[in-house]
């Protein structure tokens, strides 16, 4: 048996601290690791080369698709996207693949994904896209939507975290909060507490987990 906890990590200590209460300590470990995929991958490698991991959850809050989640709601992500990751040119965006230099797609771990999923029966299952840059304008999220139309939730430390876990052989997933839907920024509209809410109110079901999968 696999008795090693979870790691889950957050961008920000806010997000870290709305639920580190309410998990056991001895099966899910939270830590902040900084904002965008950069820091989310360094601090996520540096926590997971510390000491054994089972698993690896970037968790915390995100902006939602309109019409394919809702403000309040989870996502679990079957994938995550770094979604500004490539070049652009006069026929529009190359994501780096097209260019010969990678993946921008990482793929969640199935098992732990099903897993998560009957935990949190309400969360809605998609694509979360990975930004360096938050989207602030009705045109990007219109493009974003329209390149991604598995897309759920749109954050900025999914795919770090996910090179982390891939780099150290840890199963991956991402769990993200809405907080307000992905388009014109308006900050004094988002729902803040009720993304925190509803993270607080997914901790019983990261602590039944299984202990193998």
């Amino acid at each position: 048996m696999n008795a090693y906890p979870i790691l889950v990590v957050t961008a920000v200590s806010a997000e870290a601290e709305s639920f580190r209460d309410h998990l056991d300590p001895e099966r899910i470990v939270v830590e902040a690791v900084g904002v965008g995929p950069a820091a989310a991958a360094a601090g996520t490698a540096r926590l997971l080369a510390s000491r054994p991991y089972r698993a690896v959850i970037s968790a915390g809050i995100a902006g939602g698709f309109p019409g394919r989640t809702e403000i309040g709601g989870l996502v679990i992500a079957t994938r995550s996207i770094a979604a500004d990751l490539g070049a652009e040119s006069p026929g529009g965006f190359l994501p780096i693949e097209e260019l010969g230099f990678g993946s921008s797609v990482l793929s969640a771990d199935p098992v732990l994904v099903k897993a998560l999923r009957e935990a949190l029966p309400h969360a809605v299952p998609g694509d979360v896209l990975t930004l360096a840059t938050v989207t602030g304008t009705a045109p990007t999220a219109d493009r974003l939507a329209a390149r991604f139309p598995q897309a759920a939730a749109e954050a900025m430390e999914g795919y770090g975290v996910a090179v982390a876990a891939e780099g150290a052989a840890v199963p991956f997933a991402e769990l993200r909060a809405i907080s307000n839907p992905v388009g014109p920024r308006d900050r004094a509209a988002w729902r803040m507490a009720d993304a925190f809410a509803a993270l607080r109110a997914a901790a019983p079901a990261l602590n039944a987990l299984p202990t193998t999968w």
